[in-house]
């Protein structure tokens, strides 16, 4: 039976779930494409390979068992598929909808070098684990027994919610403490319901909540206690915020009224998808509708950004990026989905200048740009091509250029507390703590803004070293008494 369900890659076409018409999709921020019907899932399940050596899994940072899943599947037995997949991953359903299987996992797929196309691995694990949720195979966190130390994590996105579920896995006392109303970090915030709708991330953390972590929301280090104050209340802390800061462009006009962070934008959108109020999208500062929009940056937040400008119903909308398509960060295909919607990509410029008129942003004076000679990573590097200068018309310009991390020393009011030159916490290789004792840190805090693949990763690693460390602290202290 297992030998017949796979190696079908030759007979069997690559298949994604259909998507919505663009013209439909681009009036709500429902994702955009619907998930298999079971037959199709095991079908496609079944062109994978089964390689001796799997580079999807050695490709996907979490090394999850793929091609075994994939069989299971394959095969019909979709619960313990489920299990297998949720073995290395605390959230597989939203790696499956966000995840750049593109440049990872799929990317990777000996069939996709064969010319066969790549076996569909995040449509499949995303169907997996919504099967699982539908069907009552989610089970409660498995709390171990309690240890009597208790640890603070310090933001609730991924890096911090993989490691607060499995350190209470292991029978710690968690407390998470995160500056927003409602826990998520950028899955809730940042990405915008067409790629991850929002009940997909509330479910995974009222799940963490009946388990016992505790989560203390609307709650700011620095602000409402000083990092010091909480390494007094817990064994041990870890710093999982993030980065938030956005880069800067410097230009004329930068501070001009309608010129914003993609953050920003994108929060006041995701709240007002929760039914929150925001005045800011009430009174159009960070509201698209019927307005020019134009947006600087090509990696997936701009991406993200353009098309929340199309379901806003903006009159145009255009994405400004200094290289060419082929050297953006981006998702390509993010790309093609953005261009189905309607939006227009102007390659290689970048802006200016922005003009404004009695202080509202009106157009960005933008230049032609080309590719050099590579920089030290490699790619081309972006240099002015002289005499090429247009104007485009703007009412909002969204700043994506990324984000750095924020000044946490000062913040935290933690003078002590090691950074690197590029602001990020300075960890040690092996036990990944902090230049604190006690302090650890993971995510995109140590890495710098990365995948959320990786974050939930780091949570992982830093698990164990956490772990490591208490049942150390916690034999020292038996011994002292």
């Amino acid at each position: 039976m297992a030998d017949q369900a796979m190696l079908k890659f030759v007979s069997r076409p690559q298949a994604y779930p259909a998507k919505r018409e663009p013209e439909l999709r681009a009036e709500d921020f429902r994702e955009i494409a619907e998930r298999y019907a079971p037959p199709t899932a095991e079908d496609q399940a079944g062109r994978c390979s089964q390689c001796g050596v799997p580079y999807c899994s050695v490709h996907c940072p979490l090394h999850n068992h793929i091609p075994d899943w994939l069989r299971l599947t394959a095969e019909g037995r979709l619960q313990e598929a489920y299990q297998l997949s949720n073995s290395t991953s605390t959230m597989p359903e939203i790696c499956g909808r966000i995840c750049p299987q593109d440049r990872l996992c799929e990317g990777n797929c000996v069939i996709e070098f064969s010319g066969h196309g790549a076996v569909t691995i995040g449509s499949v694990e995303k169907f997996i684990t919504d099967t699982a949720w539908e069907m009552g195979w989610v089970e409660p966190v498995a709390v171990g027994p309690s240890r009597g130390q208790s640890i603070g994590i310090v933001g609730a996105g991924p890096a911090g919610l993989a490691a607060a579920e499995w350190l209470r896995n292991l029978g710690y006392d968690v407390h998470v403490y995160d500056r927003y109303d409602r826990a998520g970090g950028l899955l809730t915030y940042g990405i915008p319901g067409f790629k991850l709708e929002k009940p997909v991330v509330m479910r995974r953390v009222e799940r963490l909540k009946e388990g016992g972590i505790v989560f203390h929301e609307g709650y700011e280090v620095g602000r409402d206690a000083k990092l010091d104050d909480l390494r007094q209340r817990h064994d041990a802390i870890l710093i999982a915020t993030g980065v938030y800061k956005p880069r800067a462009i410097k230009a004329p006009g930068i501070g001009s009224g309608g010129v914003v962070d993609a953050l920003d934008y994108l929060t006041a959108s995701n709240k007002v998808g929760f039914g929150d109020s925001v005045p800011a999208y009430d009174d159009g500062s960070l509201n698209a509708a019927g307005k020019n929009v134009v947006v600087v940056g090509g990696g997936d937040t701009a991406m993200d950004c353009v098309r929340t400008a199309i379901r806003q119903g903006a009159k145009s909308v255009k994405c400004l990026y200094r290289r060419d398509r082929a050297n953006m960060p981006g998702s390509q295909r993010e790309v093609a989905n953005a261009e189905e919607e309607g939006v227009e990509f102007v390659w290689l410029s970048a802006p200016a200048a922005f003009d404004d008129r009695d202080g509202q942003v009106v157009q960005v004076r933008a230049t032609g740009m080309r590719l050099g000679a590579p920089d030290a990573s490699g790619r081309r590097a972006p240099e002015t091509d002289p005499g090429n200068e247009f104007v485009l018309d703007a009412d909002l310009v969204v700043k994506a250029l990324g984000f750095d991390a924020e000044d946490l020393p000062t913040l935290f009011d933690a003078p002590e507390l090691g950074v690197t030159r590029w602001g990020t916490v300075r960890v040690d290789g092996k036990s990944m703590m902090t230049s604190l004792d006690g302090v650890f840190a993971a995510g995109d805090i140590v890495r710098g803004a990365s995948l959320v693949v990786w974050a939930i990763r780091d949570g992982r690693d830093v698990t164990d070293r956490m772990h490591a460390y208490l049942k150390a602290k916690a034999k020292a202290e038996r011994q002292a008494a």
